[in-house]
């Protein structure tokens, strides 16, 4: 049985999809955003493009997802800790962002930084352990004739780094990217101890396409949502 706050979640979800997020500019739900979600950071450049393989070997771009949103991670599949409970969050993500008509306009991605070891065959299996839904969903590894490291510099193209350890680990940190339906990157969300309410209310402002900021001297929108939580 869901949780009041998860019935809450829908409906404030719902509310935003509805249109009503569409009074406020991107740069009005950022500064929102920043006063309520401690580890998020605004972000407004191109967000670093690849050419990537999934795990039917089909290749798949970033450029291909042009007109969704697109939230993006960096995870390794033998990861012992967080990588499972980064992959279980963004299952909460977009189990939330399924409910609504978001549905077929985000991305969810995620891509592997150790594809020595993430073969085909774990790729698949992936995605059912941590209930991600391959609706909108994939997991990506670099193609047999590329280089190993090259999810590696990509992470670094994305501002942070996996770094390999002499035990054969993998350290890093942990980030959650989210790009715009033109491919900017317009928001990072650091760490696990984000609201995950807080992201799919950004996720939905940016399906809405938000632009043109609106002022006005009622309570806003976004602390109306917080009040249910």
């Amino acid at each position: 049985m869901r949780s009041i706050v998860g019935w809450f979640v829908i409906l404030a979800t719902a509310m935003l999809v509805a249109g009503t997020a569409r009074a406020h500019s991107i740069e009005e739900l950022q500064a929102m955003l920043l006063k309520s979600e401690e580890y998020f950071q605004p972000v407004d450049e191109l967000a670093p493009g690849f050419m990537l393989a999934d795990a039917a070997g089909n290749t798949v771009r970033l450029a291909d997802f042009r007109g969704k949103v697109v939230v993006l991670h960096f995870i390794y599949a033998s990861c012992p800790d967080v990588c499972p409970l980064h992959a279980d969050r963004i299952a909460e993500i977009q189990a939330m962002v399924n409910r609504t008509p978001m549905k077929d306009r985000v991305q969810f991605i995620s891509i592997s930084t150790d594809p020595e070891h993430d073969t085909p065959e774990i790729l698949g299996g992936y995605g059912p352990v941590h209930r991600l839904n391959s609706a909108n969903w994939v997991f990506l590894t670099t193609a047999p004739d590329q280089p190993a490291d090259l999810t590696r510099r990509l992470v670094e193209a994305y501002g942070h780094k996996f770094a390999r350890t002499e035990s054969g680990m993998l350290v890093h940190g942990v980030v959650t990217h989210v790009i715009d339906k033109e491919g900017q990157l317009r928001g990072n969300f650091y760490g696990l101890e984000f609201a995950p309410t807080n992201m799919t209310i950004f996720i939905n402002a940016l399906t809405n396409d938000v632009q043109h900021p609106h002022f006005h001297k009622e309570r806003s929108l976004w602390d109306k949502l917080r009040d249910f939580f």
